[in-house]
């Protein structure tokens, strides 16, 4: 790091309610290289002999959301909606809304589960099916009920569910991310939560270490991460097929002349329908459709009972495992196939997880223990007890199963199901899309946030279209449950041993469980999935080549986009602009300096990017006030918009250079408009710029104080205070300058003029300094001239000596993918008006 790069950071951060009850705004000094404590320090003086001795202890900060929230604006909740105090009428009330959103998918499995076991296992004695319902029940009661509501739900990050959290959960706690744009500030984050050691704490660390050191461990766990969210989406394809082609093949016997090709295209103008009212969003979605998805599980729970009965009531033998074994042992090979059907009975179970973010943990544990697992047991039962009596009816068995006179409104009931099934893994897919475009592995996409009180509510159109047409293609193309549900049960297996890797991981790393109970749960749960996996695998060439290559296409696509982005952020830092050349430019830069904020966006956290350089000679001016902005998103589901913001001054203060690292999670909402902003990068560059004059100040006030001892301590380093440079990036005296300084309260804030902006912040004897009084009217004169925003229009592009293969991937793979996704002053909601732009290349 450059010598005048390196003179201070600050992290602008508003603290909640004092003592007193009054609110009041501070910043707290932090040096982004060094590892400071994420709360405030409160000082005492003790003793009483000369000045005594400095002691610190930490005092932790109330979490509140500033009134003046640029990013999730309008949105309540910010700091997760899976809160502790969420009353009980909400909890049930969302726990009704999954049955709409989640469980469709897990609902609708009765419509084809036995029908694809009993294809591959005839029924020759009752041992077939007491073996299969043995199956199936013990299936639904070990993966769904006993992994994902009462462990998997648990690893979710901070309300957040779906690989890519807990990948970013994991990024948290081990520096694994590709991307080396990691700053030791972003541990002062609240939503970090950094746990303390534990006897566990030291292989703890020692994987993090293993982690952290070999970059191919990091690349096979994004690999991993990258296949489990490329079958999430896969999933979203096959779902829609799956559901409304089983439902709607029930009128193929029971209307004359309604053969395939009929079922096809009623499935297809279905889908078209269900794809349409995404735009409205999840919560109308999912109030629209869940009465219709509570009915329908009452549907199936009422006439598996009346099945039950009415025919068979000895089926519940199943419950006794040694079925198990009997099947697999009269049927061998063929129980082995069936395994393949059986696992149909899953399909939708990491919709649980994936979807968390529109939910909590405990509407969706609450909707599955009391409503979704005892229906599918009945529903599952009852069909059984169907077959006992007559099976012949295995090809058809779930309209076969209904009640002459039920069956029309059953019909319309399983149709609807069914298209309430395929809405459990869109919205997955939108999550993790969403989730991945923030960690920097999918292309920028356009994204609607639908609701204004659940940030995890989104809609992308262009994935949405996407998703239709390739449902519609599966559909047209197959035309048949059985090879469609071959490719089905791949997906979904897929997915489940990918979470498992990875909440294991959790385990290990972060929850550091005994070792013990971390063996078992890969043991129990990864060795049946597996076994499922390899049944499923067996029909590749039936129909279960599709998930793979729907997978292998996204995973290309994924890894292309952040193996360049990777690439990008590596030439911008080789390319930099070192300090001692902009020192010799002066602190005109070789140019005009003209009245002005410059907004220069860059992904560089640290140093002077180089396209500045190209704007130095581009333009015939430059702005008297210059800052280097860098959009970052961090491994948590939302920065506190407190702690937002990190600034630095670039070169000496003449040159009016600073630099500023905006953080966000990845469900930060980005929905203020340009004004908001600006007004709110000003007011942290002022209260900046007080608190660099404060510790000047109190450089020289503890220069004439003779204190007995100073010990500042950073977090993790231990290390005693050296120079003194170190101790004044602490606000010793905070609260006595503060004190003095007044208070201005967030619900004050509005929109206000370049003069309110600059002076609406406490003043203090501070103030009297000239230098600070220079600066402010500077900035406030900047203020009034406008904001500029510099952008750079870059392209990639491998070195002439580089493999063929990476020039394949860069200049055309990559190069395509930049040149069609969304662009960066879109997703940055920069107004086009005031935009510069300047062309560079990157050789990578």
């Amino acid at each position: 790091m450059d010598e005048h790069d390196g003179i201070e950071e600050i992290s602008v951060r508003l603290v909640g309610s004092s003592a007193s009850g009054s609110d009041s705004r501070w910043v707290d000094g932090t040096e982004l290289d060094a590892e400071l404590p994420s709360y405030p320090v409160l000082d005492e003086i003790e003793g009483r002999q000369g000045y005594g001795s400095l002691r610190r202890r930490l005092v932790k900060r109330p979490k509140r959301v500033d009134s003046f929230d640029g990013e999730a604006m309008e949105i309540a909740g910010v700091h997760g909606h899976n809160s502790k105090d969420q009353n009980f009428w909400q909890t049930i009330t969302l726990a009704f809304q999954t049955l709409g959103v989640v469980y469709g998918d897990l609902g609708t499995s009765p419509l084809y589960v036995f029908a694809d076991v009993f294809s591959k296992v005839p029924i020759k004695s009752e041992v077939d099916i007491l073996g299969a319902l043995s199956l199936v029940m013990y299936t639904i009661t070990l993966l769904p009920l006993a992994k994902y509501i009462f462990v998997v739900l648990k690893a979710n990050d901070n309300g957040e569910g779906g690989t890519f959290a807990l990948y970013s959960l994991i990024c948290r706690y081990a520096n694994v991310n590709t991307l080396p744009n990691r700053q030791a500030a972003d541990e002062h984050i609240s939503n970090f939560r950094l746990k303390l050691p534990t006897p566990e704490f030291e292989r703890a660390l020692h994987i993090k270490e293993s982690l952290e050191s070999r970059s191919s461990l990091k690349t096979v766990l994004l690999l991993l991460v990258l296949m489990g969210t490329s079958m999430i989406i896969g999933d979203g394809i096959l779902t829609p097929a799956m559901s409304v082609t089983s439902a709607v093949s029930g009128l193929n016997g029971e209307i004359q002349g309604f053969g395939t090709s009929a079922v096809v295209i009623v499935s297809i103008v279905i889908l078209v329908a269900l794809f349409s009212i995404q735009r409205f969003g999840t919560g109308k979605v999912g109030f629209m459709f869940s009465p219709a998805l509570a009915l329908w599980f009452f549907s199936l729970g009422s006439i598996g009972l009346y099945n039950l009965v009415k025919h068979d009531i000895t089926v519940l033998r199943a419950f006794n495992p040694a079925y198990i074994y009997f099947f697999f042992k009269r049927n061998s090979k063929d129980a082995w196939s069936a395994l393949g059907g059986c696992v149909l009975c899953i399909t939708g179970a990491e919709a649980m997880f994936a979807d968390l973010g529109h939910f909590s943990v405990r509407a969706i544990q609450i909707a599955f223990t009391c409503v979704v697992f005892p229906c599918l047991l009945l529903a599952y039962i009852g069909q059984a007890a169907y077959l006992m009596k007559y099976p012949d009816s295995a090809e058809r068995i779930f309209y076969d199963s209904v009640p002459d006179a039920l069956f029309w409104p059953v019909f319309v009931i399983a149709t609807l199901a069914a298209m309430i099934a395929s809405q459990a893994m869109i919205s997955a897919t939108f999550s993790c899309v969403k989730q991945s475009m923030a960690l920097g592995c999918f292309p920028r996409l356009k994204i609607i946030h639908t609701s204004r009180r659940k940030m995890g509510r989104i809609y992308i159109p262009v994935m949405n279209w996407f998703l239709m047409i390739m449902c519609i293609a599966v559909v047209a193309i197959f035309q048949s449950t059985t090879d469609i549900a071959n490719a089905y049960g791949i997906a979904e297996v897929g997915v489940m041993i990918v979470s498992t890797t990875l909440v294991t991981l959790v385990m290990l790393l972060i929850w550091q469980t005994n070792l013990l109970l971390v063996l078992c749960f890969p043991l129990v749960f990864g060795s049946v999935e597996l076994i499922y996996l390899s049944a499923a695998l067996s029909k590749i060439k039936e129909g279960g080549w599709l998930p793979l290559a729907f997978a292998t296409c996204f995973l290309s696509v994924m890894y292309t986009w952040n193996y360049g982005s990777v690439l990008k952020y590596q030439s911008e830092v080789k390319g930099k602009i070192s300090t001692d050349f902009m020192l010799e430019l002066g602190s005109t830069l070789g140019t005009v300096r003209v009245p002005g904020i410059g907004l220069l966006y860059n992904e560089l956290v640290q140093g002077i990017p180089s396209i500045f350089g190209q704007f130095l000679l581009g333009l015939p001016a430059i702005h008297s006030t210059m800052v280097f902005v860098c959009i970052k998103y961090v491994p948590v589901p939302v920065v506190p918009q407190e702690e937002r913001f990190l600034f630095r001054r670039v070169c000496p203060k003449d040159y009016h250079m600073f630099r500023c690292v905006a953080r966000y999670g990845y469900k930060d909402v980005q929905k203020e408009d340009h004004h908001a902003f600006e007004q709110l990068l000003v007011e942290s560059l002022v209260k900046f710029l007080r608190r660099e004059a404060q510790d000047l100040a109190l450089e020289m006030n503890l220069n004439e104080l003779e204190f007995d001892s100073v010990s500042v301590r950073s977090r993790d380093s231990g290390a005693q205070g050296g120079d003194g440079n170190d101790d004044l990036r602490i606000p010793l005296m905070r609260d006595r300058i503060l004190e003095e300084a007044g208070t201005v309260t967030s619900e004050e804030a509005g929109t206000v003029t370049s003069e309110e902006a600059v002076s609406a912040f406490p003043s203090s004897d501070v103030d009297e300094d000239p230098s600070l009084e220079y600066e402010l009217s500077a900035l406030r004169e900047a203020m009034d001239s406008g904001f500029t925003y510099m952008l750079a229009h870059g392209e990639v592009r491998a070195k002439k000596n580089s493999l063929f293969l990476k020039k394949l991937v860069i200049n055309y793979f990559y190069a395509f993918l930049r040149r069609n996704c969304r662009a960066g002053a879109a997703n940055m909601r920069v107004p086009h008006l005031n935009v510069i732009r300047v062309g560079m290349t990157y050789m990578v």
